[in-house]
Protein backbone atom coordinates (compact mmCIF):
# COMPACT_ATOMS: atom_id res chain seq x y z
CA UNK A 1 0.00 0.00 0.00
CA UNK A 2 1.39 3.46 -0.98
CA UNK A 3 1.36 5.45 2.00
CA UNK A 4 0.92 9.05 2.46
CA UNK A 5 1.28 11.17 6.31
CA UNK A 6 1.18 14.53 6.29
CA UNK A 7 2.13 16.88 8.94
CA UNK A 8 -0.01 19.58 9.64
CA UNK A 9 -1.78 22.71 11.70
CA UNK A 10 -5.15 22.18 10.18
CA UNK A 11 -6.08 18.34 9.58
CA UNK A 12 -9.73 18.99 9.46
CA UNK A 13 -9.14 20.23 5.59
CA UNK A 14 -8.00 16.28 4.77
CA UNK A 15 -8.99 14.23 2.94
CA UNK A 16 -10.66 17.24 1.01
CA UNK A 17 -10.97 17.14 -2.53
CA UNK A 18 -8.53 13.56 -2.54
CA UNK A 19 -11.98 11.62 -0.94
CA UNK A 20 -13.82 11.82 -4.62
CA UNK A 21 -13.39 10.57 -7.28
CA UNK A 22 -10.51 8.16 -8.48
CA UNK A 23 -8.36 9.27 -5.38
CA UNK A 24 -11.40 8.94 -2.92
CA UNK A 25 -12.42 5.52 -4.60
CA UNK A 26 -8.68 4.19 -4.49
CA UNK A 27 -8.93 5.27 -0.61
CA UNK A 28 -11.91 3.46 -0.33
CA UNK A 29 -10.22 0.18 -2.04
CA UNK A 30 -7.25 0.62 0.19
CA UNK A 31 -4.82 1.17 -2.69
CA UNK A 32 -3.37 3.86 -0.24
CA UNK A 33 -3.70 5.14 2.85
CA UNK A 34 -3.69 8.81 4.22
CA UNK A 35 -2.67 9.99 7.71
CA UNK A 36 -3.09 13.36 9.37
CA UNK A 37 -0.82 14.13 12.17
CA UNK A 38 -2.00 17.86 14.34
CA UNK A 39 1.71 19.70 14.57
CA UNK A 40 0.42 21.81 17.48
CA UNK A 41 0.72 18.57 19.23
CA UNK A 42 4.41 19.11 19.59
CA UNK A 43 3.40 22.62 20.63
CA UNK A 44 4.90 24.07 23.67
CA UNK A 45 3.65 25.81 26.65
CA UNK A 46 0.28 26.18 27.71
CA UNK A 47 -0.99 27.23 24.75
CA UNK A 48 0.86 24.61 22.51
CA UNK A 49 2.66 27.32 20.57
CA UNK A 50 4.31 26.06 17.19
CA UNK A 51 5.79 29.67 15.78
CA UNK A 52 7.71 32.76 17.18
CA UNK A 53 9.57 35.71 15.54
CA UNK A 54 11.70 35.66 13.11
CA UNK A 55 15.84 35.87 14.04
CA UNK A 56 17.04 38.95 12.93
CA UNK A 57 13.82 40.33 13.13
CA UNK A 58 10.88 40.65 9.99
CA UNK A 59 7.31 40.17 9.42
CA UNK A 60 5.18 37.31 10.18
CA UNK A 61 6.27 34.07 12.25
CA UNK A 62 8.30 30.79 12.11
CA UNK A 63 7.66 27.65 12.80
CA UNK A 64 10.05 25.87 15.32
CA UNK A 65 12.68 23.48 14.44
CA UNK A 66 12.14 21.82 18.49
CA UNK A 67 8.07 21.56 17.48
CA UNK A 68 8.51 20.06 13.74
CA UNK A 69 11.69 18.03 14.69
CA UNK A 70 9.25 16.00 17.18
CA UNK A 71 6.15 16.35 14.91
CA UNK A 72 8.69 14.56 12.03
CA UNK A 73 10.29 11.93 14.67
CA UNK A 74 7.18 10.92 15.84
CA UNK A 75 5.98 10.20 12.34
CA UNK A 76 9.04 8.50 10.27
CA UNK A 77 10.60 6.32 12.17
CA UNK A 78 14.60 5.27 11.30
CA UNK A 79 14.05 2.91 8.67
CA UNK A 80 11.51 4.63 7.36
CA UNK A 81 12.02 4.60 3.16
CA UNK A 82 9.64 7.37 2.17
CA UNK A 83 10.94 10.74 1.30
CA UNK A 84 10.05 13.32 3.07
CA UNK A 85 8.66 16.39 1.53
CA UNK A 86 8.43 19.78 2.57
CA UNK A 87 5.85 21.89 0.56
CA UNK A 88 7.73 24.94 -0.47
CA UNK A 89 7.53 27.88 -3.37
CA UNK A 90 11.36 27.36 -4.07
CA UNK A 91 11.48 23.94 -4.04
CA UNK A 92 11.85 21.80 -6.66
CA UNK A 93 9.40 22.02 -9.35
CA UNK A 94 6.63 19.35 -9.03
CA UNK A 95 6.70 17.82 -12.78
CA UNK A 96 5.27 14.47 -14.07
CA UNK A 97 8.45 12.53 -13.90
CA UNK A 98 8.65 13.88 -10.10
CA UNK A 99 5.19 12.45 -9.96
CA UNK A 100 6.03 8.91 -11.37
CA UNK A 101 9.37 9.00 -9.56
CA UNK A 102 7.37 9.35 -6.06
CA UNK A 103 4.27 7.33 -7.08
CA UNK A 104 6.95 4.21 -7.87
CA UNK A 105 7.73 4.38 -4.64
CA UNK A 106 6.34 3.63 -1.12
CA UNK A 107 4.59 6.69 -0.47
CA UNK A 108 5.70 10.32 1.09
CA UNK A 109 5.92 11.98 4.23
CA UNK A 110 4.95 15.36 3.51
CA UNK A 111 5.07 19.01 5.90
CA UNK A 112 2.79 21.40 5.33
CA UNK A 113 3.98 25.04 6.41
CA UNK A 114 1.94 28.33 7.20
CA UNK A 115 3.37 31.88 8.36
CA UNK A 116 6.68 32.49 6.97
CA UNK A 117 7.65 29.34 6.84
CA UNK A 118 9.83 27.16 8.39
CA UNK A 119 12.71 27.19 10.42
CA UNK A 120 15.49 26.80 8.09
CA UNK A 121 17.55 24.03 10.35
CA UNK A 122 14.79 21.45 10.58
CA UNK A 123 15.38 20.90 6.44
CA UNK A 124 18.99 20.19 6.58
CA UNK A 125 18.23 17.95 10.30
CA UNK A 126 15.60 16.11 8.96
CA UNK A 127 16.40 15.46 5.48
CA UNK A 128 13.40 17.48 3.52
CA UNK A 129 13.03 17.67 0.21
CA UNK A 130 11.53 21.00 -0.90
CA UNK A 131 8.85 20.75 -3.53
CA UNK A 132 7.01 23.41 -5.36
CA UNK A 133 3.63 23.70 -7.45
CA UNK A 134 4.47 26.55 -9.00
CA UNK A 135 5.58 29.53 -9.37
CA UNK A 136 3.27 31.61 -6.85
CA UNK A 137 2.69 31.46 -2.77
CA UNK A 138 -0.46 29.79 -1.16
CA UNK A 139 -1.50 30.65 2.37
CA UNK A 140 -0.23 27.31 3.34
CA UNK A 141 1.22 23.86 2.19
CA UNK A 142 -2.09 21.93 2.65
CA UNK A 143 -3.31 22.45 -0.95
CA UNK A 144 -0.47 21.79 -2.51
CA UNK A 145 -0.10 18.75 -0.77
CA UNK A 146 -3.60 17.49 -1.76
CA UNK A 147 -2.49 18.87 -5.58
CA UNK A 148 1.16 16.44 -5.32
CA UNK A 149 -0.84 13.30 -3.71
CA UNK A 150 -3.86 13.61 -6.93
CA UNK A 151 -1.07 13.58 -9.15
CA UNK A 152 0.34 10.49 -7.48
CA UNK A 153 -2.08 8.41 -7.02
CA UNK A 154 -3.71 8.41 -9.71
CA UNK A 155 -0.87 6.83 -11.39
CA UNK A 156 -0.82 3.73 -8.59
CA UNK A 157 -1.61 0.29 -10.24
CA UNK A 158 -5.36 -0.47 -10.22
CA UNK A 159 -6.36 3.64 -10.38
CA UNK A 160 -7.54 3.85 -13.49
CA UNK A 161 -9.69 2.49 -15.27
CA UNK A 162 -7.35 1.27 -18.31
CA UNK A 163 -3.40 1.50 -17.76
CA UNK A 164 -3.16 3.73 -21.60
CA UNK A 165 -4.91 6.73 -19.95
CA UNK A 166 -2.10 7.52 -18.21
CA UNK A 167 0.25 7.14 -21.18
CA UNK A 168 -0.69 9.82 -23.37
CA UNK A 169 -1.59 12.55 -21.32
CA UNK A 170 0.34 15.57 -21.18
CA UNK A 171 3.87 15.41 -20.08
CA UNK A 172 4.26 12.39 -20.26
CA UNK A 173 5.78 12.47 -23.61
CA UNK A 174 7.78 15.93 -22.90
CA UNK A 175 4.70 16.99 -24.98
CA UNK A 176 1.10 18.52 -24.81
CA UNK A 177 -1.61 16.46 -24.90
CA UNK A 178 -3.61 16.22 -28.31
CA UNK A 179 -7.10 17.66 -28.73
CA UNK A 180 -9.89 15.23 -27.73
CA UNK A 181 -13.30 14.83 -29.55
CA UNK A 182 -16.40 12.93 -29.45
CA UNK A 183 -20.30 12.88 -30.65
CA UNK A 184 -21.94 14.66 -31.66
CA UNK A 185 -19.92 14.81 -35.06
CA UNK A 186 -21.18 17.78 -35.85
CA UNK A 187 -21.55 20.61 -33.48
CA UNK A 188 -22.69 23.86 -33.70
CA UNK A 189 -20.92 23.79 -37.08
CA UNK A 190 -17.09 22.31 -35.65
CA UNK A 191 -16.66 19.01 -37.13
CA UNK A 192 -14.48 16.08 -36.00
CA UNK A 193 -11.42 16.41 -37.91
CA UNK A 194 -12.09 13.95 -40.63
CA UNK A 195 -9.07 11.91 -39.99
CA UNK A 196 -10.27 10.95 -36.91
CA UNK A 197 -13.39 8.96 -38.38
CA UNK A 198 -11.08 7.29 -41.08
CA UNK A 199 -10.19 3.91 -39.10
CA UNK A 200 -6.41 4.54 -40.09
CA UNK A 201 -4.85 4.10 -36.96
CA UNK A 202 -1.27 5.07 -38.27
CA UNK A 203 -2.83 8.64 -39.47
CA UNK A 204 -4.40 9.04 -36.56
CA UNK A 205 -1.06 8.71 -34.37
CA UNK A 206 0.56 10.97 -36.93
CA UNK A 207 -1.79 13.56 -36.44
CA UNK A 208 -2.13 13.09 -32.97
CA UNK A 209 1.76 13.77 -32.47
CA UNK A 210 1.64 16.86 -34.91
CA UNK A 211 -1.11 18.24 -32.81
CA UNK A 212 1.16 17.55 -29.62
CA UNK A 213 3.76 19.15 -31.47
CA UNK A 214 2.02 21.86 -32.43
CA UNK A 215 0.12 23.16 -29.18
CA UNK A 216 3.13 22.70 -27.58
CA UNK A 217 5.10 24.87 -29.67
CA UNK A 218 2.25 27.58 -28.85
CA UNK A 219 1.54 27.03 -25.27
CA UNK A 220 4.86 25.44 -23.83
CA UNK A 221 7.84 25.86 -26.50
CA UNK A 222 10.23 25.71 -22.91
CA UNK A 223 9.41 21.78 -22.69
CA UNK A 224 10.71 21.03 -26.43
CA UNK A 225 13.76 19.90 -27.15
CA UNK A 226 15.80 21.55 -30.50
CA UNK A 227 15.70 18.47 -32.44
CA UNK A 228 11.73 18.04 -31.96
CA UNK A 229 10.17 18.62 -35.33
CA UNK A 230 6.72 17.56 -36.90
CA UNK A 231 6.79 13.86 -38.78
CA UNK A 232 7.28 13.93 -42.38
Amino acid sequence: MWRADILTLYPDMFPGPLGASLSGDALERGIWSLATHQIRDHGRGRHRAVDDTPAGGGPGMVLRADVLGEAIDAVSVADDPRPRLYMSPRGRRLDQAFVRELAGGPGAIILCGRFEGIDERVIAGRDLIEVSIGDYVLSGGELAAMVMLDACVRLLPGVMGASASGEEESFESGLLEYPHYTRPRDWEGRMIPDILLSGDHGAIARWRREQALKLTRERRPDLLDPRDDLPE
